[in-house]
């Protein structure tokens, strides 16, 4: 359940004590949009900044792991030049080649994972123009991290985030409003009972576009936010 100083910075941004928040993200990566409408939009950065030890760790890998591995396949060729009996027997030994049938039956046919691919990446209902799309944009220009706080009144629904890029969703107390709609403007949709871990919902605009949001945090918040929304 969301601490005490939690619940205390939400009630002095909205003025009254939330009917159901939850803390959530994007649960997929945000799709690339055409260069001109990101350029409109201020060209704001589409994906989450990570930790330092991210970038220490990609310096180790190029500097380290991938002079050894190299080394190790070099080696091996090494190995095979140095070897030419071994290599001749090799090759006796080999199995003949698949038939030309066999060969080109998987030709012309997409990959498994390239078939029906929706381009929006299931994020968001697609069309940059409108309010969701609008709102994916800007998503990381109002904090660094993929974290937002959504916060649920009679008549609003807030979307709010923290400066830092790193935060406890129980204990984070620095979050401010990014953004607010009137109940006449946006809606929440979800369905209550959904499995820990998988549970999403939508953000659905009176434009007709979507935002789908999925990692809820703390899962009393997020059960109870659910009920509300399904009810």
């Amino acid at each position: 359940m969301a601490k005490r100083q939690v619940r205390r910075r939400a009630r002095k941004i909205l003025g009254e004590d939330p009917v159901a928040l939850v803390w959530c993200e994007i649960h997929r990566p945000i799709p690339v949009p055409p260069k001109d409408v990101h350029r409109a939009a201020g060209k704001g950065r589409l994906k989450s900044r990570h930790h330092w030890l991210v970038y220490v760790g990609a310096v180790v890998f190029c500097f380290v792991v991938v002079p050894v591995i190299l080394i190790d396949l070099l080696g091996r060729k090494l190995d095979q030049l140095l070897s030419p009996g071994r290599r001749s027997r090799a090759q006796r030994t080999a199995p003949s080649p698949t038939a030309p049938d066999a060969q080109g039956s998987g030709r012309g046919r997409a990959p498994e994972g390239e078939r029906g691919q929706d381009p929006a990446n299931g994020v968001f209902d697609g069309d940059w123009n409108l309010t969701a799309g609008q709102l994916l944009l800007r998503w990381y220009g109002h904090s660094p991290s993929p974290k937002r706080l959504v916060m649920l009144t009679r008549d609003r629904i807030c979307v709010a985030a923290s400066p830092r890029r790193r935060l406890s969703p129980t204990k984070a107390d620095d979050f401010r409003a990014v953004t607010e709609f009137a109940l006449d403007q946006a809606r929440i949709e979800g369905e209550a009972g959904q499995p820990r871990g998988y549970a999403t919902f939508r953000l659905c605009f009176a434009d007709g576009s979507w935002l789908e949001m999925g990692r809820l945090g703390e899962p009393e918040d997020a059960d109870h936010f659910l009920r509300t929304v399904s009810g």
